[in-house]
């Protein structure tokens, strides 16, 4: 399975069998270049112009911007529902987290999550292998709070999401902080990420350059 960041919370997961699916895509004015390609499915969690341009995509594909379960393409996602604040949706919206699975691994996309998981919310989620997570602050869960629901989930791999780059265009915390507070992290000298064998260590902080 290859993960790929194109930069905010959009990422591009294909698997063994071809299969793409695209997450979060947003519009020009974020400041990263706009995802062109195809894609099989694509999720949106929550209906903000950084996170649901679907208009560069070519080609037909799936559209997940609910709640509740699918099978999109013949993979298995499931909308769980959330927050864009601390505030249950008073200032900022609705939220949806992702979780899915491709090539026997299950993938779960916070989305623009902005408060503490409960446990039943952690439930909900169950287990994770690989988790993208917004560290960004401002409009998410800041570094020490995405650190703190990282490892209440407790996925193998970490992919940190939604934080200040060069390229973007408006103002986030980077990903220092979140890195400070797990303890690790593995800089990838690329955009992709090659994932084939068994995980089986923990918490393992994987940061991707944007393209």
């Amino acid at each position: 399975m290859k993960i790929t960041w194109l930069g905010h919370a959009s990422f591009l997961i294909e698997d063994s069998k071809g299969r793409k699916l695209l997450t979060d895509p947003f519009d020009k004015t974020v400041g990263y270049e706009t995802y062109k390609g195809t894609a099989d499915v694509v999720t949106i969690s929550h209906e903000h112009f950084d996170h649901n341009y679907t208009k560069d995509i070519q080609g037909d594909f799936e559209l997940v911007n609910k709640v509740g379960f699918f099978y999109a393409c013949d993979i298995p996602v499931k909308g769980i529902p959330s927050y864009h604040d601390k505030s249950k949706g008073a200032k900022r919206g609705d939220n949806i987290i992702y979780t899915f699975k491709m090539d026997d691994y299950v993938i779960c996309h916070l989305g623009d999550l902005g408060h503490a998981l409960t446990q039943e919310d952690i439930d909900a989620i169950g287990k994770v292998n690989i988790l993208l997570i917004p560290v960004g602050g401002n409009f998410t869960l800041d570094g020490k709070e995405s650190a703190e629901v990282a490892k209440a989930i407790g996925s193998n791999i970490v992919i940190p999401m939604h934080y200040k780059t060069p390229a973007l265009s408006f103002p986030l915390d980077g990903v220092e902080n979140f890195i400070m507070y797990m303890k690790n992290g593995d800089r990838i000298e690329n955009n992709t990420l090659e994932i084939t064998d068994e995980l089986t260590e923990h918490n393992i902080v994987k940061i991707l350059n944007y393209k």
